[in-house]
């Protein structure tokens, strides 16, 4: 079983244990929800602008957002202009495939930052699943049956939900902020990382076995989602 596999709960905690480093990153993230962090290079729609001394020196909530938002847009590029054939091409006898990954990380946003950060149900069609019986096979079984921009869409759309519930984390506490399950808010940054950088190896794997695309990271002109 996953470490999402159990109660999710609503974080707790307040700004009065957040660390005066954290403040000023809570006055820096004031407007994530809206539209990305704009001083930190990030705006949907819109190519990055990197900052790189935030880059390379930036403090802990720096660091995390913008490794976070790297590996969603390097997925993003790997799903980009690919039909529904190619969004069902696996490989070997895995299950996985470029569209089960659209839905299944659109499935970990919500988890992470609806049901976990902010105590929220989950959009459609995950407001109908059920976490024990539906986790393993569930987005690899069904992504077959939804159109690419439907799956696209649906991820993007639980991204940028993503980006409110964080930002309404960090402007009541610091990342040591816990949730009822007694997950801190730099453990549920750090796990979806994690998942990310694992399954955009998957989906870098995949996209070559589709039209033999390759590469480390998309062009520097292609969009934040």
């Amino acid at each position: 079983m996953t470490s999402r596999a159990v109660a999710h709960g609503q974080l707790s905690g307040g700004c009065g244990a957040a660390s005066s480093g954290i403040l000023d990153a809570v006055v820096r993230i004031a407007a994530y929800g809206g539209c990305m962090i704009s001083d930190l290079g990030f705006r949907p729609g819109q190519a990055p602008a990197w900052d790189l001394a935030r880059f390379l020196r930036g403090d802990e909530v720096d660091t995390a957002v913008i490794t976070l938002e790297r590996n969603r847009r390097t997925f993003a590029w790997k799903c980009a202009e690919v039909g529904a054939a190619g969004l069902g091409v696996r490989l070997g006898a895995s299950s996985v495939t470029l569209g089960g990954l659209l839905k299944h990380l659109a499935w970990v946003e919500e988890l992470d930052f609806q049901s976990r950060l902010a105590g929220e149900p989950p959009i459609a069609p995950f407001d109908r699943l059920d976490l024990e019986s539906d986790w393993g096979e569930l987005a690899w079984s069904t992504a077959v049956e939804d159109a690419p921009e439907v799956l696209r869409t649906l991820w993007v759309e639980t991204v940028h939900r993503s980006r409110g519930s964080l930002a309404a984390a960090l402007s009541r506490g610091g990342l040591e902020q816990t949730t009822s399950d007694g997950m801190s808010l730099r453990r549920v940054l750090a796990d979806l990382i994690e998942e990310y950088a694992r399954h955009t190896g998957h989906a870098d794997l995949l996209r070559e076995q589709v039209d033999g695309s390759t590469g480390e990271g998309p062009p520097r002109d292609f969009p934040v989602p």
